[in-house]
Formats: structure tokens, sequence, C-alpha cells
């Protein structure tokens, strides 16, 4: 855990760096886009009493992968430490107890985000547990989203000329099929998934 964690926050670093250099002084509202986060969350899980729904638990996964982004930038800017962020994380995901109420979990997370403007590491925890989320699903979504981010930057997301479907297929399918060829395991599996996406982004678009 605590090295798939140190990746994560040299990853987030970079990723926020490309977007703007002196990232750290721009007091971007990284609470903000939480909050905005547990609204679409709570959609994919379903609060309509007057129609059916079922909790599309992939869904789910993948919105609290994107909170997770924002939730590393706010440690990030809070402790300059590896060390120190690895320990408060450790802390917060230590034996988290949902309360049964996905939906109320999710409500006390969102109160918590607006009412401190940081993040609720123990309540972002229980979230994972209200899915049967573990750390390991959370890496892996995580280093996949980071890079397809940064993979977009660098074709030309910003000025419009990145090609989102690649060969018919969407880019998120992609990464999905890339990851599953992987060693998530590996140190180089952020590199490793990179150059996989490059290699086929070429081949299919170029």
């Amino acid at each position: 855990m605590k090295q798939q964690l140190a990746t994560m926050l040299e990853l987030q670093n970079n990723m926020n760096t490309k977007v703007h250099a002196n990232w750290r002084e721009q007091q971007f509202e990284w609470y903000r886009a939480i909050w905005i986060e547990c609204a679409e969350l709570l959609d994919h899980y379903g609060w309509k009493w007057w129609k059916k729904q079922t909790p599309d638990v992939d869904q789910i996964a993948l919105e609290l992968v994107d909170i997770w982004h924002f939730g590393l930038s706010l440690l990030l800017l809070q402790d300059d430490s590896v060390e120190g962020i690895v320990s408060r994380v450790e802390k917060g995901f230590t034996l988290p107890q949902g309360s049964g109420d996905f939906a109320a979990d999710l409500e006390d997370f969102t109160q918590q985000t607006l009412a401190t403007k940081d993040f609720d590491i123990a309540g972002f925890a229980r979230l994972m547990v209200g899915i049967k989320m573990d750390f390991e699903t959370l890496y892996v979504g995580y280093v996949g989203k980071n890079v397809l981010n940064f993979f977009r930057q660098d074709n030309g997301y910003q000025d419009g000329t990145y090609a989102k479907q690649w060969g018919g297929v969407e880019d998120n399918e992609h990464l999905v099929e890339i990851v599953a060829t992987l060693d998530t395991d590996s140190s180089s599996f952020a590199d490793d998934l990179y150059k996989s996406m490059d290699a086929r982004y070429k081949k299919l678009c170029q």
C-alpha cells in the first residue's frame, strides 16, 4: 500500500503540474470538484423513489477514482512529505465501517467536504467499503485514469485534435483491455501502460 500510494502521489503531482506549472499556488477549489463528483456518484447509485433503480457499481467505482484524484491533490497541498501523507491515509483506512446505507454515507462525506473544504479520508474509505472496493482496485483504476488523462493531454486534448475514438472504440475501452494484459504489481505499471496505449493509438489513429 505504501508503494502504491507513493506512485499515485507522484502521478497526481505530475498531472497537476502538466495542467499548471504552479498548481500549488493557484488555490483551485479541489473540494468543489469532489462534491460535484459526489452528486454524479449518487445518480449512479440511484435515489429516485418514483422509479426502479439499480446501483451501477462499476460507474460508482469510476466516480470514486475521480474523487481520489482531487483528494490526493488536497493532501499534496497540505504536506510535501510522501511519508506524512501515506501515514494519514493508512490511518484513515484503518478498519473503516460503513453504516449499511451507502447514500447516507455519501451524504456524510459530502457534508464533511463542504464544511471543511478538505478531503475526508475515513469517509472515503467508508464509501469504498460500501461497494466492496479494495485498495488494489482503487490503485489500478487510478493509475489507468491518470495515464489516460496524461495521454490525452500529450495528444492534443486541449486543442481538440485528439481522437477519442480509436478504430471506432472509445479510449476508455482500450484502456480496460490494455490494463488486463499488464502486470499491475510492477513498479513500471504506469510507464508500461502509457507505452502500450501509445503503440495502439499510433496503429489505429495515425
